[in-house]
């Protein structure tokens, strides 16, 4: 029998399948909205955090978490990247042990974060990742101004294992220069920062810091950019007993007009000790090799180097040319060096040994053909031996050696000393250029002083020359000793030969004080060459005196150059050959002539003159002005006993003219001119024919018509007072006496234009006074030239 309730269960399953798909509906419409939701909600969450950033305390927690791990830093912003996770934007490291220096700036950081740790506040940061970043370093420029100087194209992975810093690659480009580096630090979870740099040594670090970038800034490259790898271990507690390794390459560096080719250097910093073990390069000319260590233990280092570069370009490229601007190296100097260093005192002590050759170079356009010396300088002294330069002329050898207060230096030449001209300045250069050698001479020098200035040397040594000339006058040999003191050089010994003469004495050449001190220089030279030798400007106020030989000269006193006022030279001459000097237009031929010759800066003297003239004497003396623009003189003659004839015959043609003349004539003049000549004398002519001078000579005829045969008497004496002036004698006074007559005259007499205007009174003397009166009225007037004068009465 069916049972009776089935029906109705039926109807309640359909009635619960339905309420069942319809709670299921809106379970499901419910959870999708809760999906869209929450990706909403994330979505949104991440355009947040991605543009907005996480607020200040997520950044302070990893800051925190940085400052753990030893990275001391601030982030300005901190984002979430749906790629990369957490990305720290606009970050400033600064130093672990002052926050107040600012180490870099980094565009951004990936965070690679343990969100478990994070929750329950454990250490959270698991690594860094950088990638392309443009890392900003602030250093100071050299104006106190901050530069900012980029490592670009920066990327780094660094992991933070427990108590660890590993950074498994790191690169970027500094300047230029691509710079890689891997390595491990230690850092304990007790670690604490060792004492803080000073801002002072902070400032000192920084500045070195952009010492380097400024200084790499200055070079490009041509093909491939260097690089400089660093491996590096270590303890942050102990960061200086850490291990680092680095290694530059290069192949071609350009600075300026300089290449560096194949740059290769490899330094190590372990056991506080740093050892570049490698460092070398090459250049157009040859190649350098190096290698240098320094111990932070003992502040002890030492250093190897051999160049063979192109040292002028080199040293050119890096602004230290300035000492080699002047010299020009046809093969490149081999120089090999060597030395320690002790930085452990306040002044560093360091002690160099090398050797330095060059095969061939020139300096200031004078070319040589080696030179080579071997030197050592322990930073107060320095010692050069075994100096040798070589010229075509021949060899320098020297040794030096300069310390405080010690100076010594020891010379044997036979180089021309001209060539030495471009290593000197001043007095020095110009005396040398003065001299021309046919054959080099020999020095033997040795110097003492207190340091390398001339003034303050002292020393003695020899020279001997052979050919040569001094301000273009030749000397055929020269030898003298020589003595350095108190800023001059002492010529002592002299002896100089020619073919006309000899000269010895001793002079000193003053470079401290511009000045030349001659004792007791004897010549049998000519003056007008010897003078040369003193100054220049010396002949010109002896070559009017025209020797007929070589006199003998003793020369004494000082002569001061560059401006100096204090020339005193006293020169004494002895001519027994005599000499010629033109007066008037004429050459007056002096027998044996002394004379003592004062010269100072601007005046020359001559006293106690002595010279024999046609058979009289002859006494003078004179003062000359040599200033530039005053050429007066004073002069004052006196002559006794010369020939008349001889005299009247060189000037006027007059060859019948008998007697002796004397007299005296103080006279001024200016420059050469005769006509401003001026002054006044007085003459006397005795044992003579006063009418056998053409001038007179018609007298002679008018007397015989007077009174017959007084024309034939002799006028054997005549006296006369003049002055000269403006080229015309003028006489009030002239009186010629013969056995019956006395001519009594005054007028002028135009030498210079070859005329006359004489009065002329005839008086009697003897018996003839008798007819006094009639002599009066013979009263005579000389015109026309002097050869054929005109006479002709004054009174008819």
């Amino acid at each position: 029998m069916p049972p009776v309730l089935e029906p109705p269960p039926q109807i309640t399953r359909r009635a619960q399948d339905r309420q069942s798909s319809f709670a299921q509906r809106v379970a499901g419409t419910v959870v999708r909205f809760l999906i869209i939701l929450a990706i909403s909600a994330m979505l949104v969450s991440g355009w947040y955090l991605s543009e907005k950033g996480f607020g200040r305390q997520w950044r302070a927690r990893i800051t925190d978490e940085l400052h753990k791990h030893g990275v001391e830093a601030s982030i300005r912003r901190l984002t979430l990247d749906p790629f990369r996770g957490l990305v720290a934007k606009d970050v400033r490291i600064f130093d672990y042990k002052n926050r107040e220096n600012t180490l870099a700036r980094v565009s951004e950081i990936s965070l690679d974060i343990n969100y478990a740790a994070l929750l329950h506040h454990q250490p959270f940061l698991n690594a860094l990742d950088i990638r392309n970043a443009q890392i900003t370093l602030p250093l100071p420029s050299a104006e106190g101004q901050l530069k900012k100087t980029q490592l670009n194209n920066f990327r780094a992975h660094v992991y933070f294992p427990p108590e660890q810093i590993y950074v498994s690659q790191a690169e970027g480009i500094f300047c230029g220069v691509r710079i890689s580096a891997t390595g491990q630090l230690i850092k304990r979870a007790n670690y604490q920062p060792q004492s803080q740099l000073s801002p002072e040594e902070w400032r000192k670090r920084l500045s070195i810091l952009q010492r380097i970038a400024a200084e790499l800034q200055k070079f490009s490259f041509p093909a491939e950019r260097p690089s400089l790898q660093v491996k590096f271990s270590g303890d942050l507690d102990q960061l200086e007993d850490a291990h680092l390794e680095a290694t530059v390459r290069g192949t071609r560096l350009q600075r300026g007009a300089y290449e560096i080719r194949d740059l290769f250097a490899t330094a190590e910093w372990a056991d506080q000790k740093l050892d570049l073990s490698r460092c070398e390069w090459t250049d157009n000319r040859g190649s350098f090799a190096g290698r240098a260590s320094w111990s932070r233990q003992t502040a002890d280092a030492n250093f190897q180097a051999r160049s063979t570069l192109a040292l002028k370009e080199f040293l050119d490229a890096f602004a230290l040319g300035g000492a080699l601007k002047e010299a020009v190296f046809f093969a490149p100097p081999t120089i090999e060096i060597s030395g320690t260093a002790d930085f452990g005192s306040e002044h560093p002590q360091i002690k160099v040994i090398g050797h330095a050759a060059v095969g061939g170079f020139a300096y200031r356009g004078v070319p040589f053909s080696d030179s080579s010396a071997e030197f050592s300088w322990d930073g107060e002294r320095t010692l050069v031996r075994d100096i040798r330069l070589r010229h075509q002329s021949g060899e320098l050898r020297a040794e030096m050696l300069d310390a405080p207060n010690d100076y010594r230096l020891n010379i044997e030449s036979t180089i021309t000393p001209a060539v030495l001209r471009p290593w000197v300045d001043g007095d020095m250069r110009q005396f040398l250029s003065e001299w021309q050698w046919q054959r080099p001479p020999t020095v033997h020098l040795a110097i003492r002083g207190q340091d390398r200035q001339p003034s303050k040397w002292s020393g003695e040594g020899t020279i001997a020359l052979d050919h040569a000339r001094f301000r273009g006058v030749a000397m055929d040999s020269g030898s003298c000793s020589v003595r350095f003191a108190d800023g001059a050089v002492t010529y002592d010994n002299l002896r100089v030969t020619r073919d006309d003469g000899i000269g010895t004495g001793a002079f000193t050449y003053d470079f401290r004080n511009h000045e030349v001190r001659i004792a007791n220089i004897k010549t049998s030279l000519r003056p007008t060459e010897a003078l040369v030798w003193v100054d220049p400007k010396l002949p010109k106020t002896v070559a009017p005196y025209k020797f007929r030989q070589a006199p003998n000269v003793t020369t004494n006193g000082v002569y001061q150059f560059g401006g100096g006022k204090k020339t005193r030279l006293e020169i004494t001459v002895d001519a027994p050959g005599g000499l010629d000097y033109v007066f008037l237009g004429k050459a007056l031929p002096f027998d044996r002539t002394s004379a003592r010759l004062l010269f100072t800066n601007d005046r020359l003297q001559i006293v106690d003159l002595k010279a024999g003239l046609f058979s009289g004497a002859v006494r003078g003396t004179a003062d000359i002005s040599l200033a530039e623009n005053d050429r007066r003189y004073r002069a004052r003659i006196t002559v006794a006993g010369a020939n008349f004839p001889r005299l009247t015959d060189l000037y006027y043609g007059y060859k019948t003219a008998q007697g002796a003349l004397s007299g005296s004539y103080d006279f001024t003049g200016l420059g050469s001119d005769p006509r401003f000549m001026q002054g006044h004398g007085k003459i006397e002519v005795t044992d003579g024919n006063v009418f056998a001078i053409p001038v007179f000579g018609p007298l002679s005829e008018i007397l015989n018509h007077i009174v017959p045969g007084a024309g034939y008497s002799i006028a054997r004496s005549g006296t006369a007072t003049f002055t000269i002036k403006d080229g015309v004698i003028h006489t009030d006074d002239f009186d010629a006496s013969g056995r019956l007559f006395r001519l009594l005259g005054y007028g002028d007499i135009y030498f210079l234009d070859d005329k006359l205007d004489l009065d002329v009174r005839i008086g009697g003397k003897g018996p003839s006074v008798l007819l006094t009166p009639v002599y009066k009225l013979f009263e005579y007037v000389g015109e026309g030239s002097l050869k054929k004068p005109d006479w002709h009465p004054k009174r008819f």
